[in-house]
């Protein structure tokens, strides 16, 4: 199992990491990691070694393994994820993306600009790959093609995405025309996009047919994602074409259930519904066949990862995370930084929550296909929801744990319910910390307690 290396191995990446601060990296970045954790504890740290026994069969289902092999999947890639992010601080300008591949292994590849680099990859155990661009340089591409998404029409060039393994952009197009001319409009010609010509054209995935779930103004239908809190309000988080702020909903059982009290659409695909006293928020995703599954925190998934999808028309569905960072133009407008996956939905879907393991991936925005035979969907990042709206998700560690103290004296002091973006630095116990994956801080996951998510500096 990938992550359990012998104390030699150890020795060799502290080593080889220690190289790396004499390349003039600045010091949050040249920092030393710790030895890699073991598979086991990464996973117990983030909930990996304890997914629903729903989660594990749809996943057995539609990626084509057996139990053993999916719940080791899990724990490979939460550990994986911890690997990464110590590379991710450590190669600084360099790094050039992460991903996992493979079936059950979840073999994680770190890319680097830098060749001297390569030792001190391989020695975190992932494989070394020595690209041509950095991945700052690859999103600054893509934010040209984002802008000049609002100057001309992208009817005809409906997605473009940064493709980590590949280190380009690409822009899918229906002409090869089509995609020159958006990309000579940006800016970027000759920067490494590429095309791939696709009669495909992603769609809201809203549904005006009676059904389950929740009901804007009481027509459309669109899938609870997630339950959040903001103080004392309990809510849900969804979809943001899925209603306005002020819109009133009903539940599945076309029961008053609450109002939109904000929502975001175009630009990005967010909102969250405030609800009434008769509903009670709760860490569950409506799993296979009705049964409840429970997430715990909301940690992202690298490209290549596992991820399950729940909505009220198709039910529970399980794919892998294709990129990160993709730009969608749906007829209705262009969503920016949604992630795109092989999971496949329908219409009413839309707002579902996705998860990788026990962890809140994002909800359901639009997708191209269907689930009989197979799509394309993409997922508005939950951790953007919760944090430009303030909102603090339900999980099942929330339950039970009680707050860890903070410095309440220091500026960039440590808080429970913030969201912290992968090299974020904060201070806890007077003890300066490295975020290590982008996730909203639980409580019961301080600093000095989740070496899966934070190095100490």
């Amino acid at each position: 199992m990938l992550g359990r290396h012998a104390a030699a191995g150890r020795r060799t990446a502290l080593a080889a990491l220690g190289t790396l601060a004499l390349t003039g990296f600045t010091s949050a970045t040249a920092a030393e990691p710790p030895p890699p954790m073991s598979g086991s504890t990464a996973a117990q740290t983030l909930g990996a070694d304890r997914p629903s026994a729903e989660l594990l069969r749809v996943m057995e289902r539609d990626l084509g393994l057996t139990p053993g092999q999916a719940a080791e999947r899990l724990v490979n890639e939460a550990e994986a994820g911890t690997r990464a992010g110590r590379l991710r601080n450590a190669l600084g300008k360099h790094f050039a993306g992460a991903w996992v591949r493979g079936a059950t292994s979840a073999e994680l590849v770190v890319a680097t600009t830098h060749a001297a680099d390569a030792p001190a990859i391989r020695a975190q155990g992932a494989k070394a790959v020595v690209v041509k661009r950095p991945l700052t340089e690859l999103k600054a591409i893509k934010q040209k093609l984002d802008t000049a998404a609002a100057r001309v029409t992208t009817r005809d060039t409906p997605v473009w995405y940064v493709d980590v393994p590949a280190n380009r952009v690409v822009v899918q197009a229906a002409r090869q025309s089509a995609a020159t001319a958006f990309i000579r409009t940006a800016g970027v010609q000759g920067m490494d996009v590429g095309v791939r010509v696709s009669a495909q054209r992603p769609r809201l995935l809203t549904d005006i047919v009676g059904g389950e779930a929740y009901y804007t103004n009481g027509t459309a239908r669109c899938s609870i994602g997630f339950s959040v809190t903001k103080d004392q309000q309990q809510g849900l988080a969804t979809a943001g074409h899925c209603g306005k702020p002020g819109d009133k909903t009903t539940g599945f059982n076309r029961a008053d259930q609450g109002t939109f009290r904000a929502s975001t659409f175009p630009d990005k695909d967010m909102a969250w519904v405030g609800v009434n006293s008769d509903w009670t928020a709760t860490p569950d995703v409506r799993g296979e066949g009705g049964k409840k599954v429970q997430v715990s925190g909301s940690v992202q998934a690298l490209v290549g990862a596992s991820v399950c999808r729940s909505g009220s028309t198709t039910g529970w569905h399980c794919g892998t995370i294709e990129q990160h960072d993709t730009s969608v133009s749906y007829d209705q407008g262009t969503v920016e930084g949604v992630t795109r996956t092989t999971v496949c939905a329908e219409p009413g879907d839309s707002g579902g929550p996705y998860v990788s393991g026990t962890q809140a991936q994002g909800v359901t925005s639009g997708g191209s296909g269907d689930c009989t035979s197979g799509g394309t969907t993409f997922y508005q990042p939950v951790n953007p929801i919760l944090g430009d709206f303030g909102l603090v998700l339900t999980t099942a560690s929330a339950q039970t744990d009680t707050p860890a103290p903070q410095d309440n004296g220091a500026t960039d002091a440590w808080a429970a319910g913030r969201v912290y973006e992968a090299g974020a630095t904060v201070t806890h116990a007077g003890v300066r910390y490295q975020c290590l994956q982008t996730h909203q801080a639980q409580g019961a996951w301080s600093p000095a307690g989740t070496p899966a998510l934070w190095h100490r500096l």
